[in-house]
Order: structure tokens, then C-alpha cells, then sequence
């Protein structure tokens, strides 16, 4: 899929998820650093992610982190997150109920 489709579905990753934190976006470069963590500033993580054009139709989507662990893996729960924002995002929302016609004609 291009980037031009990818990209609205990792923006809304970052605001609406209640995950993580948006600490800089440039929207020209389709890139993005943000934290995640819990508690103590010390204990937040700092990630990133990039949108790399790769032809017409075809986008690589490279998140960088730092961190991957036994219970947590960050670079993995983005992408599934994505994923889901990207599925929202292509639902077509809902036809308006048929209005009822007219008895009095």
C-alpha cells in the first residue's frame, strides 16, 4: 500500500491509542518519535518510527526501538496496533437510515 494510506493510520496509532506519548512529528518526512512506559520519567521508553517510499504502491514502515523483552515488545505492539488503526480507517462508516416516504401522498 502507498505511504500516502499508511501514514493517517500511524498518526492515529499515536493520538488515539492512550499509549504513547507524541514527543515530535514531521508530517513532509512521515516520521515520528514517541514514548511509552510507565511511572518515572527514567522508566519511559523513547521510540521512533519511518515511513520509507518504496515505489508507487508500496511503503516500508521501519519502527526503531530500543527495547524488546520477555513481556514487551514494542516495535511488534505498534505494528499490531497500526494495523488496527489502518483497518478503522478503511471501514467505510455506515449508510444514513432511509428516510421514510411521505404518507400523504
Amino acid at each position: 500500500m502507498p505511504c500516502s494510506v499508511l501514514w493517517p493510520a500511524v498518526k492515529d496509532t499515536l493520538r488515539n491509542s492512550g499509549k504513547y506519548g507524541i514527543l515530535g512529528m514531521v508530517e513532509s518526512e512521515m516520521t515520528a518519535t514517541y514514548s511509552m512506559g510507565i511511572g518515572a520519567i527514567g522508566q519511559k521508553r523513547v521510540n521512533s518510527v519511518v515511513l520509507n517510499v518504496n515505489g508507487d504502491n508500496s511503503c516500508e514502515m521501519v519502527v526503531q526501538s530500543g527495547y524488546s523483552g520477555v513481556t514487551n515488545d514494542d516495535a511488534g505492539d505498534f505494528k499490531k496496533r497500526v494495523d488496527k488503526s489502518l483497518a478503522k480507517l478503511q471501514t467505510p462508516p455506515p449508510a444514513p437510515p432511509a428516510k421514510p416516504e411521505d404518507a400523504s401522498k
